[in-house]
């Protein structure tokens, strides 16, 4: 009757292990490293490579889908900049542009990515955009060449932004398959094997290294909404 019982409860704990790792989740490690090449013209303007996105995207549907944070978004107008520079976000998710500058701004992007035209809207009003195509982009200001951003749109809850020492952690992944892809302002992929399958553990995976070339920022030198060079600065103080 004893050795039943103990089965029995034995049995119960393979289960109850069974089960827990159906939740596993693992850290996903990886170390960026761009590689410098020749750059000319306005690349010299910003020596500085940007941070890297890395992601996964799971191949099978999983039992019970991380969630995808439903926060609120938003790319802040001030001081003529954007904030922040880069900003990543579930697809489908609403970003929104507030301007917090007294003066004038015109938010686009017509390069590739999701396009779209603000048009021109004062201090302390805002507009909003759905981001529902997965990818970057290159956000603009139609009146301040210097205004520039990049919003990611993914469909994967796992993702990480590299360090500054190139570092990379994704953290709670489920092991399984995944399509491994990589993005940034600055550099591209040395290898042309992405994007490439990779198999998370249950130990966790550490991807290695992943080699990046630097590359002209798209941000450099770009035209207006209507293709042609910015107009000199006006002495109108809405524009300034």
């Amino acid at each position: 009757m004893a050795h039943g019982i103990f089965r029995w409860l034995t049995g119960l704990m393979v289960l109850g292990c069974s089960l827990a790792a159906c939740g596993q989740t693992v850290d996903v490690t990886a170390k960026v490293v761009v590689h410098e090449t020749p750059l000319s013209g306005p690349a010299k303007k910003n020596s500085a490579i940007s941070p890297v996105v890395v992601w996964l995207t799971p191949l099978q549907p999983q039992t019970k889908p991380a969630p995808q944070s439903a926060g609120q978004y938003r790319l802040l107008q001030k001081d003529k900049q954007f904030s922040p520079h880069l900003l990543v976000v579930p697809t489908g998710s609403n970003v929104e542009f507030p301007n917090e500058d007294p003066f004038f701004h015109n938010v686009f992007s017509l390069f590739n990515g999701k396009r779209f035209d603000l048009g021109l809207y004062e201090s302390g009003t805002r507009r909003s955009v759905r981001f529902d195509r997965e990818g970057p982009s290159y956000i603009f200001c139609n009146i301040h060449p210097e205004m520039g951003a990049v919003v990611l749109a993914l469909s994967t809850p796992y993702y990480a932004i590299s360090e500054k020492s190139g570092d990379v952690v994704i953290r709670g992944v489920p092991p399984g398959s995944y399509r491994l892809q990589v993005w940034s302002e600055q550099a591209k992929a040395s290898s042309s094997n992405y994007p490439r399958i990779v198999q998370v553990s249950p130990s966790g995976k550490n991807l290695g290294e992943i080699g990046m070339e630097a590359v002209l920022s798209p941000m450099a030198d770009h035209k207006n909404k209507f293709g042609e060079d910015y107009r000199p600065a006006t002495d109108s103080p809405y524009l300034h």
